[in-house]
């Protein structure tokens, strides 16, 4: 096939029409991983194969090919708009609704928060910091006024074993609520 187009060195127009020829498809800025496995799902569905759902159920040429439609449908919104387009009109793939969506993770920051709120919520009700080691604390929080519960001990104990690596601000906070550090 190459030689009907005369491919020759520095020749790039000949070079895209022949790899247009291959897979009019394709595209260089995309992933090329990303492109196997479109491909490789593509025929698993033109050989009269379901849609693969789920991880591990449909494999083919070392690719899990329910892996990768969760993951497209899961990252959807940082597909290009004719990857989206491929995906849903070739292959039938759409979007994930935000109930199958995973929840964001709560940063180191956000987490320190809602403990710190806690260690207060303590203090309050005890007047101590004084916190067995396996003591979980029941907290409300939130917008959505949750009922969390957090291993208090557990964070109170690893904050004073932690104490020299703690920022200033940090250790100010807590003591101003009765922490102890030794």
């Amino acid at each position: 096939m190459a030689g009907a187009y005369r491919l020759q060195a520095g020749d790039l127009t000949a070079w895209w029409r022949w790899l247009e020829d291959i897979d009019p498809s394709w595209c260089l800025s995309w992933p090329a991983e990303w492109q196997r496995a479109f491909h490789l799902v593509r025929r698993h569905l033109e050989a009269g194969g379901p849609l693969p759902a789920e991880p591990s159920k449909v494999v083919h040429q070392g690719e899990d090919l329910g892996r990768w439609v969760r993951s497209v449908r899961l990252d959807w919104d940082n597909l290009t708009t004719v990857q989206q387009w491929m995906c849903e009109h070739i292959l039938g793939i759409a979007p994930a609704g935000e109930d199958e969506k995973p929840k964001p993770r709560r940063t180191r920051a956000s987490k320190w928060v809602m403990n710190l709120a806690t260690a207060r919520q303590f203090f309050e009700r005890e007047g101590h910091l004084h916190v067995p080691r396996k003591h979980v604390e029941r907290i409300v929080v939130g917008e959505d006024q949750k009922a969390r519960e957090l291993r208090l001990g557990a964070w109170i104990g690893n904050q004073r074993s932690r104490a020299a690596t703690l920022s200033p601000e940090r250790i100010e906070q807590l003591s101003a609520i009765g922490m102890r550090w030794s």
